[in-house]
């Protein structure tokens, strides 16, 4: 009897998971296939094609995948490669705390290109992945200005704090700060813009909106100061980037595939103003499938007319770790860390560039979105990347920002930053 078996059944996300098949015979070929619908009734699908070991078994942690959605050994290829049924959709995990995603394991025989209601599987079983732990909690934050949601981990704390911020298509996404808290980490997921009472639309990056973010979170009694680390991607990293040139809070700041330079919105903090960079919307490509290709829209920083448009990251005295996706397709940012680390003090910063990566690194739970629908761009945009180098990417870049944080936010007692 054919069997198939995934450990543990109930895991984090982000976390490894052994799925195994017994009961075939020796050198049989079967398709491996996962899906999951996510909450707006979208389903994902990877498959692989295996062929049995002469003990009937398939383990996709030991044996290659011969074809299908990857190829090669990897452990965790259903779940990394899974693609939409319909084109320009993002896997992301929207009722974090709530419900765990739910993917179907199933093996068919032979090569099962496309499954049909009439195709029945030899063998199924299905794996919940979460993105909070047992015990995490999330309290919605609407204090003051300051909108978002704060993850606690279980116990008194006090815990490393982090505020995580995603990109410019705004509202509130919560997946990473989930994941980060089942790490240990106290995290407050922050909108800035498009969401509850906050502005629809960015019209400018009104620092001390993230400074008010930050003295909130450190009051919290479960966070333990007197620093904070920020996460950013995107704009969100550019934010990041500010934050921790000018907030004396910020002593550790990840940013992924970002800018050096304000772009699109000025920056305002107190009496200082930096003029944003205008986008260069005439230079947007048409790709052969209708999306986006931005990565012309953003002017070239290094023409002195702009250079009053930088952030100043010779005044940041935390540590900064530099995230890259060299196949990044939305804005050159291998270039903007580049820019920013050499106006820096080599003690201070450490990059980390993937060759075939995207612009969306995100936890390893993720399968790579090379293009999606975006709130607010009449046109789905182009973020780039390979699958297979942008998994890779993804898990070592995971381990690394976590390191990170822990490291220099465990070790922040006395690091200030001026501004």
């Amino acid at each position: 009897m054919v069997e198939v078996t995934v450990t543990p059944k109930s895991s984090l996300a982000d976390r490894l998971a052994q799925i195994r098949v017994r009961g075939l015979s020796p050198s049989q070929l079967v398709t491996l296939r996962a899906s999951l619908t996510d909450e707006q009734g979208e389903r994902f699908q990877s498959r692989a094609f295996f062929r049995a070991d002469a003990a009937g078994e398939v383990d996709p942690g030991l044996h290659a995948a011969l074809g299908g959605s990857y190829t090669g050994v990897w452990p965790m290829g259903l779940f990394w490669f899974l693609r939409p049924d319909t084109l320009f959709r993002r896997l992301v995990k929207r009722n974090v705390a709530g419900s765990p995603f739910l993917v179907r394991l199933e093996v068919f025989d032979g090569i099962c290109l496309l499954t049909r209601p009439q195709d029945q599987p030899l063998a199924s079983c299905e794996a919940e992945r979460w993105y909070v732990g047992p015990g995490v909690q999330r309290v919605p934050i609407r204090e003051g200005r300051v909108r978002g949601a704060l993850f606690l981990p279980p116990g008194p704390g006090p815990f490393l704090g982090v505020i995580d911020l995603f990109g410019g298509a705004g509202g509130l996404i919560e997946f990473r700060a989930g994941l980060l808290a089942s790490r240990g980490f106290a995290v407050l997921a922050l909108a800035f813009f498009a969401y509850d009472d906050l502005p629809r639309t960015l019209l400018q990056i009104d620092l001390e909106y993230f400074e008010e973010a930050a003295k909130l979170l450190l009051q919290h009694p479960k966070v333990r100061g007197p620093g904070l680390g920020v996460v950013g991607v995107s704009k969100g990293a550019e934010v990041a980037l500010a934050m921790a040139t000018f907030l004396p809070q910020v002593v550790a700041t990840v940013w992924i595939n970002g800018t050096a330079f304000l772009y699109g919105n000025p920056l305002v903090y107190k009496d200082l103003h930096i003029p944003p960079i205008p986008y260069l919307t005439e230079s947007v490509v048409l790709t052969e499938v209708g999306a986006l290709d931005n990565l012309g829209v953003f002017t070239d920083p290094r023409d002195p007319a702009y250079s009053a448009s930088a952030i100043p990251t010779e005044k940041i005295r935390g540590k900064v770790l530099f995230v890259v996706g060299e196949a990044d397709r939305n804005l050159n940012s291998k270039l903007f860390a580049e820019l920013a680390m050499a106006r820096m003090s080599p003690a201070s910063c450490r990059l980390l560039s993937y060759p075939g990566a995207g612009h969306l690194i995100e936890p390893p739970c993720s399968p790579l979105c090379s293009m999606s629908s975006m709130r607010g761009s009449p046109l789905p945009v182009l973020w780039g990347g390979e699958a297979q180098a942008h998994a890779k990417a993804q898990e070592h870049s995971w381990q690394e920002i976590i390191q990170f944080l822990e490291l220099h936010l465990g070790h922040c007692g006395g690091v200030t930053n001026q501004g």
